[in-house]
């Protein structure tokens, strides 16, 4: 039976005199904004809120956004629930402070303002 015998090099510090390696930092924490559409089936309103919030979410947020649409005409005990009485309506969910936006999304500038977006 042979043996190999493995010789590895470790390298210290960075070349700064530290003597101590610098690790990279930590990659940005992504967060993820949660948003329920309250809409009522296929009206005017609703369908112009989905295609304004889709676009919104496209150009500001990315795949950083979890989206529930909920048809308040199929589920009415849970709008109710969540004090829901006009459609469309989007609430943020997360993170906080929770926003309440009644309308069909068409002001962008103000929908991000209520969401917190930059």
């Amino acid at each position: 039976m042979t043996r190999t015998r493995t010789r590895t090099r470790t390298r210290t510090g960075t070349g700064t005199g530290t003597g101590t390696k610098q690790l990279p930092p930590d990659p940005p924490v992504m967060t993820v904004v949660v948003l329920r559409l309250y809409i009522a089936d296929s009206a005017p309103n609703s369908t112009r809120a989905i295609a304004n919030l889709a676009a919104i979410c496209k150009a500001h947020l990315g795949d950083r956004f979890e989206l529930e649409i909920i048809d308040v005409l199929e589920y009415p005990e849970r709008a109710l629930a969540d004090g829901v009485l006009v459609t469309p309506s989007l609430t943020k969910v997360s993170p906080s402070p929770s926003a309440k936006i009644v309308g069909n999304l068409s002001d962008t500038g103000s929908v991000l303002h209520a969401l917190g977006i930059s």
